[in-house]
């Protein structure tokens, strides 16, 4: 997807139905309300996806952002919960067991039950919506920065851009990823997602949001060593136990992580749940998911015409208020 390089952006981290706090801070960010649409004279916002489940007003946070966009007032890529969106409503299309994309079981369930319930009402709303999640792109490249929701992977990027050169899929790409080890498998498993690595001794670990899982989130951007541990590549809030994190890395999982070197072009990634004050991860990448849903900080960063991105240029507002 293109975006003029010469404006500057407001991006914006994963609002997950906290509409009241994303309209505090598009305020914050100068951002004012007219004909219906919230709207900026000289800036545009960037969504970094994850727009829906798990918050109070998912409804409202879709028709926000929904409304800029459409205005010209935003832009908005996929995030991992609109692909689970998109692929719990397509059917597979080979028979089997399971029906659609994403299996309709429990855990499945529970996860997009806020989004379900919000729009048990809406019925008509939610096919607009969810035909609306296939022409979000699930990446931006403008050339001085880039936007994913999880992970840059310039090999599977660049492979998608042959079939999809604005990032949008389509839905026959997303029944192609039922099928495991596909393109389209890979694609949303690692851009939208991230590199994922399973824990040793097939143990698992109870979550902060209440699901037991048997894989970890991992730095992408990790690069230049040929001796890691689990500690050293960790990155999600759920902190590994000790005897884990001291634990060396298998040399077979090195070859899964990405490396996003210093020198190439600003990248700006949600999905990871982090805490505390936002900050750079480095002069060239940062993370804006600060866990607006669980009680954290809805984050936005005013992108101007620096090359390298700025430890003051973050702005927020508390969920908690």
């Amino acid at each position: 997807m293109w975006l003029d390089p010469s404006r500057n952006y407001d991006l914006i981290g994963d609002v997950h139905g906290c509409a009241r706090a994303l309209e505090r801070l598009l305020a914050l960010l100068g951002y004012s309300k007219r004909a219906g649409v919230w709207q900026h004279p000289e800036r545009q916002a960037v969504f970094l996806g994850d727009l829906i489940d798990r918050g109070p007003q998912i409804r409202e946070t879709l028709l926000i952002v929904h409304a800029m966009v459409d205005a010209g007032f935003a832009h908005c890529i996929m995030g991992n919960h609109e692909y689970y969106a998109l692929a719990w409503d397509t059917p597979v299309q080979q028979a089997g067991e399971q029906t659609h994309v994403r299996a309709h079981n429990k855990r499945h369930a529970r996860l997009q039950r806020e989004t379900h319930e919000q729009f048990a009402e809406h019925p008509y709303d939610w096919q607009d919506f969810n035909q609306w999640f296939l022409d979000l792109p699930l990446f931006i490249d403008a050339q001085r920065f880039r936007a994913v929701h999880a992970c840059w992977d310039d090999r599977l990027i660049n492979t998608v851009r042959t079939r999809f050169p604005d990032g949008r899929i389509d839905r026959q790409f997303v029944e192609q990823s039922a099928i495991s080890g596909s393109l389209a498998d890979q694609t949303f498993n690692r851009l939208l997602r991230g590199v994922n690595l399973p824990l040793p001794y097939g143990m698992s670990q109870l979550s902060q949001d209440g699901y037991r899982r048997s894989s970890f989130r991992t730095k992408f951007w990790h690069q230049g060593q040929a001796s890691l541990t689990y500690g050293d590549v960790v990155f999600q809030p759920d902190a590994l136990p000790e005897h884990i994190a001291q634990k060396p890395l298998p040399a077979q999982y090195l070859r899964h992580i990405n490396a996003y070197d210093d020198e190439q072009p600003m990248l700006f990634v949600g999905h990871y749940w982090r805490q505390g004050l936002p900050s750079l991860i480095r002069p060239n990448l940062a993370c804006l998911d600060y866990s607006a849903v669980n009680g954290g900080k809805l984050v936005a960063y005013r992108l101007g015409q620096e090359h390298h991105l700025l430890p003051n240029n973050f702005v927020w507002v508390d969920t908690h208020e």
